[in-house]
């Protein structure tokens, strides 16, 4: 994910790398059994959880992007 400074709003090809990755690491998640640990990344820090909830972050980063994308795109 690549983060935009306040100034300037994200490109449509932009938010459309960020849903492709989200996408990815959807997939990616979905793969690994549900007992296996994960490290999710929080700013510079990577913290451990489980499957479930950063499948469950990811798709929710993936829904706000698509509606970034969709506002952008719709205007």
């Amino acid at each position: 994910m690549s983060a935009t400074t306040p100034s300037k709003s994200p490109s449509s090809s932009d938010l459309l790398k960020q849903v492709r990755s989200h996408e990815v690491a959807i997939a990616e998640l979905n793969n690994l059994s549900s007992s296996r640990a994960v490290y999710q990344r929080n700013g510079n820090i990577f913290f451990r959880t489980t499957v479930q909830k950063a499948t469950a972050f990811e798709q929710k980063q993936l829904d706000a992007t698509k509606a970034k994308l969709q506002k952008l795109t719709s205007s």
